[in-house]
């Protein structure tokens, strides 16, 4: 599953969209429905100021509204099949291999989305300040980009390939 940062369009195997409209689906059917239970049970006991189970509960069903939204709003702008790929060229759902300024250690991740479950390897976001600063660029450029702590970081790509999964 990857996305692309141009049109917001998230790229979805079947498997992973699948999963995802049956977590959506759980939730705003069955899970709403327990979570209501729960709310009901709580604030039958008594003064809601001092009902930890009922403000507990509250928050749960916070959650899940939120997690209902987020895989809405997927969905909503995925599409299922592989994401437009080319060989040696960073985007997203490319295995890339970059190494460090000043470092001799290569690192090895899947540019993807986070909802991209149980990858083999590390799976960093295109929209990290790392992933948005090599998207587009081809084995042999290099990119600088922002830490968190305000210095910079200079990455050279030294490969770029479609991933291949587990």
């Amino acid at each position: 599953m990857t996305e692309t940062r141009a049109d917001n369009v998230t790229w979805l195997t079947q498997e992973a969209y699948d999963r995802l409209k049956a977590e959506l689906d759980h939730l705003s059917g069955p899970g709403r429905i327990e979570i209501a239970q729960k709310i009901e049970a709580a604030r039958e006991e008594g003064d809601l100021r001092e009902n930890g189970g009922y403000h507990a509960a509250k928050e749960e069903q916070g959650k899940i509204e939120g997690r209902i939204l987020q895989l809405q709003g997927i969905l909503e702008n995925a599409r299922v099949g592989e994401a437009p790929r080319t060989e040696g060229v960073v985007g997203p759902g490319m295995t890339v291999t970059v190494s460090f300024e000043g470092d001799d250690e290569e690192v090895t991740f899947l540019l993807a989305s986070r909802e991209e479950v149980g990858a083999p390897i590390d799976v960093y976001s295109p929209k990290s300040p790392l992933g948005a600063a090599i998207d587009g660029k081809k084995v042999g450029d290099k990119a600088t980009y922002n830490l968190p702590n305000g210095r910079s970081m200079t990455v050279e790509v030294l490969d770029a390939t479609p991933y291949g999964g587990a």
